[in-house]
């Protein structure tokens, strides 16, 4: 019987250095998005910096179709929790917005500044301020970090109004961080203070999926085992909890191309975020 045993958990989550030329990221998607976001603010359908809190980065950027929107898509970005910003993203919206939906993209508060308690509150604001802009059906969908946050979405402790969940049809979480417990191990945690309680209240994995959930949990084959197996795990756990869920693992894909689905019309993943 093979053993496995994670003695490096630093290792185990890093994913630039496990990246050949991974150092091209996030600068790779600076400029693709600023040409989307510019694109659109020409053409009069981007609605940028809209203040959803109080705090200075509770801000989103809002695309929108051509004709009426079908929907509203809402993208969470990820980076641990402690860095980046909606900016870095603009360009995902591109599939969503071809399909006929408006995206928002917001950006939240990082730790230390705030614990991912309070990132939770302000993401649930954020989902909260643009569906009162747009109407209709709520997709929600977000990259490593982010991915932990839309899940969480969709958990019975989740703190967004049930007439907010209810509009809520499908939840795709990319390379998601659904357990918290093993980032306790890492030394990003100095800056993170994840703690038993935070862990035990904020993993989706640990929680139970609000009535009629709808996750895909989709992750690239190139990727950090730990990923693959996060991604595994929140699938398993909520199927034996009564949400309709879906484990992908793209192939030849890896933690920062991943989600570049999205910003095509008709790929796969953007195909699945879309479905109702």
């Amino acid at each position: 019987m093979l053993e496995r045993r994670i003695s490096d958990w630093d290792d185990a989550y890093a994913n630039g250095s496990n990246i050949a030329r991974g150092d091209r990221w996030p600068e790779a998607w600076v400029k693709p998005a600023e040409a989307f976001r510019d694109a659109l603010s020409a053409s009069g359908r981007a609605k940028l910096d809209l203040a959803y809190g109080e705090r200075p980065r509770n801000r989103m950027d809002l695309f929108f179709p051509e004709g009426s929107a079908k929907g509203l898509v809402v993208f969470v970005h990820g980076g641990y929790w402690l860095q980046l910003d909606k900016s870095f993203w603009s360009h995902l919206a591109a599939g969503a917005v071809a399909n006929g939906f408006a995206v928002a993209m917001p950006s939240y508060t990082l730790c230390p500044e705030l614990r991912i308690g309070g990132i939770v509150e302000e993401v649930a604001g954020a989902i909260s301020q643009a569906a009162q802009l747009v109407e209709g059906p709520l997709m929600l969908t977000g990259h490593s970090a982010g991915g932990h946050l839309v899940s969480r979405m969709i958990t019975t402790t989740a703190p967004l109004s049930p007439q907010v969940q209810d509009r809520i049809r499908n939840v795709v979480s990319i390379s998601g961080v659904h357990d918290l417990r093993p980032i306790m191990s890492t030394a990003m945690n100095e800056k993170l203070a994840i703690d038993e309680a935070e862990a035990l209240s904020e993993s989706p994995a640990l929680l139970r999926p609000m009535r009629n959930a709808r996750i895909t949990c989709w992750v690239g084959g190139g990727e950090r085992a730990e990923f693959l197996r996060q991604n595994a795990l929140l699938a398993n756990i909520w199927t034996g909890l009564g949400a309709a869920t879906a484990a992908v693992v793209e192939p030849d894909r890896h933690h920062f191309n991943v989600i570049d689905g999205l910003a095509e019309a008709g790929h796969p993943l953007t195909r699945s975020l879309l479905s109702a």
